[in-house]
């Protein structure tokens, strides 16, 4: 077998970020249920965003999304990537996807964009570091079956899913199929569970996209516990052992456990002072694809991933200055 053009295949919402600091009587008084990743209407984003226009800006306008965060990681640490996404004809679409190119990352982005909103999301993040999400998708919830390449999948080592895109019917189809296609060729399947509210509500629909289990699973302790319906984490490690081939659990400033298919390891956390969690599971999935991806052992990958995920947290915004992925490499 040749060598495939892409390391990983990212699947997920189109989101452009806008991130700013408040505090925990901002999000009360504005009823945002803080720590999770809310699904809002655009007439409630402009509402936050005009009641809160007054605060800190923490990091400059990027392209996100979870799976993007996840590929810009593992190109700007030197993987090749590729990214399935929907984006409108308007200013943040067409910024968008400069800023995926500008990140080395290949895009289903056509010449013809069709008109509408790009999706948008409203980060706010907390004086304990806590991140909490207001996202609308706009046009990103019709990403549907039809925008995946499905000659870019096979050409693929993994196809990556974010667990999001189960809150659309359409973006669920398209998980389901980008998954089924690579099954059928031999492509492996990477997954995260995204959002401790995503696995609590739409636990059906996930199970539809995982099908008979995938490759690798990335969850944080809360939303293994959930997937798993105990709150035992022992418990929940020999049942994701049914959901996933290999896992890892990240468990903050306490490292993360791994199942590399045939044992269960924990590796130690970074000591960091964190300011910012946002983005912190999409690098450790982008740093553990890369490594994975380089014939890394999971250990190594696991290891690396929470260097760079404490790198991430110690920070504003879910990106490094390009400088440092090649000195998490070196570390």
């Amino acid at each position: 077998m040749g060598v495939k053009k892409y390391h990983v295949y990212g699947l997920g919402n189109a989101l452009v970020d806008t991130e700013i600091q408040v505090s925990d009587t901002d999000l009360s008084r504005l009823k945002i249920e803080k720590g999770l990743m809310t699904l809002v209407d655009e007439e409630r984003l402009t509402f936050l965003i005009n009641s809160l226009e007054d605060h800190l800006t923490l990091s400059k306008r990027a392209c996100g999304g979870s799976a993007a965060n996840t590929i810009i990681a593992l190109s700007q640490f030197g993987g090749s990537g590729y990214m399935a996404c929907k984006v409108a004809d308007d200013d943040n679409g067409r910024f968008y996807l400069q800023d995926l190119i500008a990140n080395g990352v290949d895009h289903s982005g056509s010449e013809q964009l069709e008109s509408g909103i790009t999706g948008k999301c409203l980060v706010m993040v907390t004086p304990d570091a806590e991140r909490t999400m207001n996202s609308y998708l706009g046009i990103g919830q019709q990403l549907s079956p039809d925008d995946i390449d499905v000659t870019a999948i096979c050409d693929s080592e993994y196809v990556y899913i974010e667990g999001y895109l189960v809150t659309s019917p359409t973006g669920r189809a398209a998980a389901i199929k980008a998954r089924e296609v690579a099954e059928q060729n031999s492509v492996k399947v990477a997954m995260s569970l995204s959002d401790p509210g995503i696995v609590e509500h739409f636990k059906e629909g996930l199970k539809d996209i995982i099908g008979q289990g995938v490759d690798l699973l990335f969850c944080n302790k809360q939303e293994a516990l959930s997937w798993c319906e105990t709150d035992d984490l022992n418990a929940a490690i020999a049942v994701l052992q049914k959901t996933a081939k290999q896992f890892a659990i990240t468990l903050g400033d306490e490292g993360a456990i791994i199942f590399d298919g045939f044992n269960v390891q924990r590796t130690a956390g970074q000591p960091v002072t964190a300011v910012d969690t946002n983005g912190a599971g999409d690098m450790f999935a982008g740093a553990y694809l890369f490594s994975l991806t380089q014939g890394k052992t999971s250990m190594d990958a696991a290891i690396f991933a929470n260097r760079a995920a404490s790198a991430v947290v110690g920070q504003y915004g879910p990106r490094l200055h390009s400088s440092e992925y090649n000195g998490l490499k070196i570390a």
